[in-house]
């Protein structure tokens, strides 16, 4: 399995970055991924999971109604639009997949609790003037 990122830089306050999450190695469909985010000195938090295959997906409250968590099936690439930027949402943002198929989108994010995790490598984004 490899999770690779990109997308990541330097934003203004305000402003917009996509990231991707270019996925292999595994069926894309009926596992929870998404995108975590860790700050320096900070835990690592679930910002955005969503279920493959179906429109289930998970937002945290601080990101909600500013990101969008998307899977484009034939690229088996996992997407965030991030809207609206905020010097807070400045970290390392890294794409988390959960192959044990046991949660879906929310247990994932919220918990990161799987027997079978796989981690993409991360991606900077820095929101500054």
């Amino acid at each position: 399995v490899q999770l690779v990122e990109s997308g990541g830089g330097l934003v203004q306050p305000g402003g917009s970055l996509r990231l991707s999450c270019a996925a292999s190695g595994f069926t894309f469909d009926n596992y929870a991924i998404g995108w975590f985010r860790q700050a320096p000195g900070k835990a690592r938090e679930g910002v955005a999971c969503i279920l493959l295959g179906t429109d289930s997906t998970w937002y945290g409250y601080s990101v909600k109604g500013r990101f969008t968590i998307s899977a484009d099936n034939a690229k088996n690439t996992v997407y965030l639009q991030m809207n609206n930027l905020k010097p807070e949402d400045s970290a390392v943002y890294s794409c988390g997949l959960d192959l044990s198929g046991y949660g879906g989108s929310a247990y994932w994010c919220l918990q990161q609790n799987s027997k079978r995790p796989s981690w993409g490598q991360g991606t900077q984004v820095t929101v500054s003037l």
